[in-house]
């Protein structure tokens, strides 16, 4: 085999193996179409657009997904959770590639421009001075603080609740340092899957967004993370530095709950029991495993 065909084969490899580390959680076809059905009978009062705010819970809730995932995938435990609990809640679609509900893998300055238009949207709908945005993993970090960094969102958003978020790049359990080894790979990735390639430790991305610091005035912060996160990795740079933070390791509000990074943003109210907290704090309450019966 030539060393031209051998380096192609390394590259076309590398891009798989990103793609599949980046899309745990990712629905297959089948499980995609039921989904959808799943998604008409459970989202009661979830992107209903003549929802009005409550005096209690002013702040209509924005969802942002995670790479290789979409609008409702994402949240079909979570948006159900936050509406029984009286908030007005919507999520969106960004960062489409071609591929039909695979998404989030569009430059994130782009889809950054979705997300601003989607908030702006969401505002004049519901009256709202400002929202809160509950984002997983690409949408919980990088795309969120993209937002309130350079296009303005700071003004119009009160808190931010990153779940397994992706602030600091991620080495994605090593398939970083491959990808950097092989000639040309990181340039593959990025024309392949631009999103993926600016969460990467390194990413040109990555540097503009962390210059100056983590945070922005005004905004409060929330890091949910896992230490069974096998995306995000090392898992403790999804923690942000600055004022106004609170990171939280979910094992330290129940040590048997073993949620990795797609379990974390989808299906496990432990977390979700603290993403209500953070909006709500005030009113907040002991997160702890009995939390998975709330």
């Amino acid at each position: 085999m030539s060393v031209r065909k051998r380096t192609l084969r390394v590259l076309a490899g590398a891009v798989s193996a990103l793609a599949l580390a980046l899309s745990f959680g990712a629905p297959s076809a089948s499980a995609a179409t039921a989904g959808t059905t799943a998604a008409k009978t459970v989202t009661s009062g979830w992107n209903n657009w003549s929802c009005k705010p409550s005096a209690a819970h002013p702040n209509p809730v924005v969802l942002a997904h995670g790479t290789f995932a979409n609008s409702w995938d994402n949240w079909l435990v979570a948006a159900p959770y936050l509406v029984k609990r009286g908030y007005c809640v919507y999520s969106l679609d960004y960062g489409q590639g071609g591929v039909p509900l695979f998404y989030g893998i569009g430059p994130i300055a782009k889809s950054a421009d979705q997300l601003s238009a989607f908030v702006d949207k969401v505002r004049q709908s519901t009256g709202a001075q400002k929202v809160d945005i509950v984002g997983h993993s690409q949408g919980g970090g990088a795309l969120p603080r993209y937002y309130l960094k350079f296009l303005g969102g700071a003004a119009k958003v009160d808190k931010l609740v990153g779940i397994a978020p992706s602030n600091h790049g991620t080495t994605a359990s090593g398939l970083s340092r491959l990808i950097d080894i092989v000639p040309g790979a990181r340039k593959a990735v990025s024309l392949a899957m631009p999103g993926a390639e600016d969460q990467l430790v390194g990413s040109e991305f990555m540097k503009k967004l962390n210059a100056g610091g983590d945070t922005v005035p005004g905004v409060k912060y929330t890091v949910i993370a896992t230490k069974y996160d096998e995306v995000v990795t090392p898992y403790k740079t999804q923690f942000l530095s600055g004022p106004n933070v609170r990171n939280i390791e979910l094992q330290n509000l129940c040590k048997w709950d073993i949620s990795e990074h797609a379990a974390i943003g989808t299906i496990d109210t432990i977390a979700f029991h603290e993403v209500a907290n953070a909006l709500d704090p005030a009113h907040a309450t002991p997160t702890t495993c009995a939390s998975a019966l709330s």
